[in-house]
């Protein structure tokens, strides 16, 4: 017949520490963008939420949009379809999260959901442009000694 083994201090901060551990796996923590929620990043007007920007971002919006980013905007608020664009340096602002989006990488057009993480960002850092190459193996008549390969 086998003792049970006694607690000891040890042992019962390691269950104490699993015990936490699938707590927190359990709970999913709720984003916060420079300490804000997203319902009170929606709720500001447009000047409060460009003082949360990184500076690139923040002097890019402080500048005004041009005609083909209004347009952008405008077709944002009144359609809930996928809207195509062109223009990768729109930043990321709170009104669009939820949205889908296709941004043109330069051959196709990548279609993007728009989520909290993306805020402050430009829709061009989400689309890429060049993709890695992926090379095979050595084929006929790309080496010398291959010219003589006997074909099957």
């Amino acid at each position: 017949m086998a003792r049970p083994t006694p607690t000891t201090a040890k042992s019962a901060r390691r269950k104490a520490r699993k015990l936490k551990g699938r707590i927190a796996a359990k709970r999913k923590k709720e984003f916060l963008f420079r300490g804000k929620t997203i319902v009170e990043l929606q709720e500001m007007d447009l000047d409060e939420f460009t003082e949360l920007l990184p500076a690139r971002a923040k002097r890019s919006v402080l500048r005004g949009m041009v005609q083909k980013n209004e347009r952008f905007f405008r077709h944002l608020k009144k359609d809930d379809r996928v809207i195509k664009t062109h223009a990768r340096e729109i930043i990321i602002l709170p009104n669009m999260v939820g949205k889908k989006i296709s941004v043109y990488d330069g051959r196709k057009f990548v279609e993007l959901t728009i989520t909290v993480e993306m805020l402050g960002h430009t829709l061009g850092e989400f689309a890429l442009t060049r993709s890695s190459a992926k090379h095979t193996g050595v084929g006929v008549g790309a080496t010398r000694s291959s010219k003589y390969m006997p074909l099957k």
